[in-house]
């Protein structure tokens, strides 16, 4: 039945994009089947790999692979408590160390996302996932028939954000086609970085291990798991989705491939760990001040809702006050139901489909996380979730995306402002594409 529902799930997605396609008769049927079937085969080694060991044991080397990957993230946290204890003494400390004071937000999670930049930075300085990204983006290109210079763009979303990805090509956006931007952007929206992704691994982790009775380090594994699955995923699920709303009807000027060149900035290892460090700092002070912000106006907003909800006697039909998490939760939750969740679930799994759209997918991991610690979620919808979050396809991105990308091609900044609503629309496609996946070989 999962399998029945996550088919029509699917399907049901690309038709929405082939509805809202400005060129039908353009769409490379052939690239969005392979990207189809890159997302499957990815999910099957990704969530089924025991099962595939089971008729030979070579097939659970790739998922033997990606659970080493996965625990890098695990073995990052756990340095990351060495520095933050530094600092904050046993503020820093989760719940996983005998003498910790509890879940501290700012001591705990932030810190993870100043040591994942600067051990990103100096990944960068020596190369090494230029390598990964190069290797990742020639067979992805290959097996879709992309340009070099978007599908470069796509993979590097996988490691880092929507303003760096674009960096990588730089030189080739000012001449793209009108379809490969639009790939840029979607890839953005589809995709998280790295250093936000280690962030959500320790959200999610402590909160999955108290109500499962586990210990941390296995929730935080299976978190990281799926977090790197739904990144790794997202890439084909944005070109797919993108080349269908906005097929290519020029001629790419990097159709054949693209190399990669970043230029180094820092003078050593030493200098870019210091430099990414710096750069992690300012993106930690700015999703801790984004949190305190959001969280805030959203309580003041549910606050008016649910004084409008008394006075109406709204309140006394829903047996609850109204709030802006219900409003949204009833909106996206034939959504939700159509990619696979139980009915059961689909207003909560809705509610942090909006809260993902309308603000951004940092609050909404917040939520699932107290929507774990309160057992409200099934174990499928929790898994499914985990999918469909994990991008950054939100309003705000557009700001972001016009002042990055634009910042880089000023000339295309009117292109990037009119493409902003339906790239936000095909990277939740994109997400919602992954979490069905997910949901299918639960």
């Amino acid at each position: 039945m999962d399998i029945i529902r996550g088919i029509i799930g699917i399907v049901s997605l690309l038709g929405l994009a082939f509805v809202f396609s400005n060129s039908k008769k353009n769409i490379n049927w052939k690239l969005v089947g392979i990207g189809i079937g890159i997302q499957f085969i990815l999910a099957i080694f990704i969530l089924k790999a025991d099962v595939l060991a089971g008729f030979w044991a070579p097939l659970g080397w790739p998922m033997i692979l990606f659970q080493k990957v996965a625990s890098f993230f695990v073995v990052v946290l756990n340095y990351t408590t060495e520095g933050a204890s530094f600092i904050f003494g046993r503020l820093g400390h989760g719940p996983e160390h005998e003498d910790s004071l509890g879940v501290f937000f700012a001591f705990q999670v932030l810190p993870t996302i100043v040591f994942f930049a600067s051990l990103t930075a100096i990944l960068y300085h020596y190369g090494i996932l230029q390598f990964i990204v190069r290797m990742v983006s020639k067979g992805m290109q290959k097996l879709l028939g992309t340009s070099g210079a978007e599908t470069l763009s796509v993979v590097s979303n996988i490691f880092v954000g929507q303003t760096e990805a674009p960096l990588v090509v730089e030189p080739f956006i000012k001449k793209m086609t009108k379809s490969e931007l639009f790939v840029v952007m979607t890839g953005g929206m589809a995709t998280i970085a790295g250093g936000v992704m280690a962030a959500y691994v320790a959200m999610l982790g402590a909160p999955f291990a108290e109500a499962n009775g586990l210990e941390i380090q296995v929730a935080q594994q299976l978190f990281a798991e799926r977090l790197l699955g739904a990144s790794l995923m997202a890439a084909p699920a944005a070109l797919v989705i993108a080349k269908i709303l906005f097929p290519e009807d020029g001629e790419p000027v990097t159709k054949g491939d693209v190399s990669m060149n970043v230029e180094k900035t820092d003078a050593n290892g030493i200098d870019a760990a210091a430099s990414g460090a710096g750069t992690g700092l300012q993106l930690a002070l700015n999703v801790g001040a984004m949190l305190l912000a959001f969280i805030a106006l959203l309580a003041m907003f549910n606050g008016i809702l649910g004084w409008g909800s008394d006075i109406t006697g709204i309140t006394g039909l829903l047996g609850e006050s109204l709030t802006i998490e219900m409003m949204l939760g009833w909106v996206f939750a034939p959504i939700a139901w159509l990619i696979g969740v139980p009915w059961s679930d689909a207003v909560n799994m809705g509610s942090l489909l909006g809260t993902k759209i309308v603000l951004n997918e940092f609050v909404a991991y917040l939520k699932l996380a107290e929507g774990v610690s309160a057992a409200q979620l099934s174990p499928k919808t929790i898994a499914m979730a985990t999918f469909a979050l994990c991008g950054f396809a939100n309003f705000s991105s557009i700001a972001i995306q016009i002042g990055g990308i634009g910042g880089l091609a000023p000339s295309r900044k009117s292109e990037l402002a009119k493409f902003g609503i339906k790239a936000v629309f095909a990277g939740t496609l994109a997400n919602l594409m992954t979490a069905t996946f997910a949901g299918m070989l639960f």
